[in-house]
């Protein structure tokens, strides 16, 4: 069988897999928008030179460099929303004991994380997911790793709300911000109407969205830069677009397809389902972007897996045993057989797009 027959083969098998499980879950399974070809899996062994490897990516409708952050047109980011933004983020105030901010669990020297498995609960004891980072958040078409935002000013007012998080109810929030003339005058010069619960979202949104990682050798490289990445990294690049299945799910300008999958983590996190209350989007996530990766461990968003090596040997073996893990992982995933030295060329690459996120700190507050 030529290699194109067998290409079509495996789409169509994987097509109709897929329909089966969606029909199985009574909810659509999202199709993997890349999965290698037989003859990208087959070259693997031989080398390429990064100017073939450039031109092949460039082909890649769905790897392209990341941009400027999208900007709503009711969010202007100017200076006086700006700060604002980053006041009310490094604000204990926000919380309901005065104690807990965004940057508690969204530290500027953590990756914007807060270096744990899972977050620590308002009253105690340790919450049920690892605190996503910040970085690059502005990229997402949804927020929170089941989806449940639409917009980043829709996300900006869960945390605090949240009993387990900061547990402030938004209207005692107002009445105290009000109390304080400082964001009296700061909220007058940001926004017409003053102190709001739509303010204060539009506020935190737009400070977030300066927190970005771009312009990494990777960026560099698909910009046309081909001296940007190393020979181990062009190896690990090319494993990464072909036969490690990562640009499957890690693709477009932020790295991700804003899709979500049941990666088979052993949990019982219901994931998409809570949202949905749709039986095949249980323990499904959002996939998340890779900017800043080296910054953020633990990873998943149970925090179960501490370094970057764990989660290349976890995709590696095709994850775990949960018993909706999406079909594809476990169609060509398990095992994908990556030697030692495709995962050590495949983390040279994924340390790439670390990059050096920007470093806000605690401003004067009102």
């Amino acid at each position: 069988m030529n290699k194109l027959v067998k290409g079509a083969v495996i789409t169509f098998l994987l097509c109709v897999g897929l329909s089966a499980c969606g029909e199985k879950e009574k909810v659509k399974a999202p199709a993997p928008t890349n999965l290698p070809t037989e003859r990208q899996e087959e070259g693997q062994a031989s080398e390429i030179t990064p100017e073939e490897l450039l031109t092949s990516l460039r082909k890649h409708t769905t790897l392209i460099p990341i941009g400027d952050v999208p900007i709503p047109e009711d969010n202007p980011m100017n200076s006086e929303v700006l700060e604002l933004g980053q006041a009310l983020f490094f604000d204990p105030r926000l919380s309901g004991n005065n104690q807990v901010s965004c940057a508690t669990c969204h530290d500027p020297n953590l990756g914007y994380g807060d270096a744990k498995p899972t977050f620590d609960k308002f009253a105690g004891g340790n919450g049920a997911r690892n605190s996503p980072t910040v970085i690059n958040s502005g990229y997402y078409t949804s927020n929170f790793w089941d989806g449940r935002a639409a917009s980043l000013e829709e996300q900006a007012l869960g945390p605090i709300q949240n009993p387990d998080e900061m547990n402030q109810p938004l209207d005692e929030l107002i009445k105290e911000l009000s109390a304080i003339k400082g964001y009296q005058e700061r909220f007058q010069a940001a926004f017409n109407d003053g102190i709001t619960e739509q303010n204060i979202a539009k506020a935190l949104a737009a400070f977030q969205r300066q927190i970005v990682v771009k312009d990494t050798p990777y960026d560099r490289f698909l910009e046309g830069d081909t001296e940007a990445l190393t020979k181990q990294e062009v190896s690990g690049l090319r494993l990464f677009t072909g036969k490690a299945f990562c640009v499957t799910c890690h693709n477009g300008p932020n790295l991700s397809d804003n899709n979500y999958y049941n990666i088979g983590l052993n949990t019982e996190d219901k994931g998409r389902e809570a949202v949905t209350g749709q039986e095949g989007d249980l323990g499904r996530i959002r996939t998340p972007g890779l900017y800043g990766i080296t910054h953020t461990a633990p990873y998943m968003r149970d925090g179960s897996l501490a370094t970057i090596e764990e989660v290349i040997d976890y995709y590696d073996r095709g994850g775990d045993s949960h018993p909706n893990k999406s079909f594809f992982i476990k169609k060509f995933m398990s095992p994908i057989g990556l030697t030692d030295q495709e995962k050590e060329d495949l983390l040279a690459f994924l340390k790439t797009l670390g990059g050096e996120p920007p470093i806000f700190t605690k401003p004067e507050l009102p």
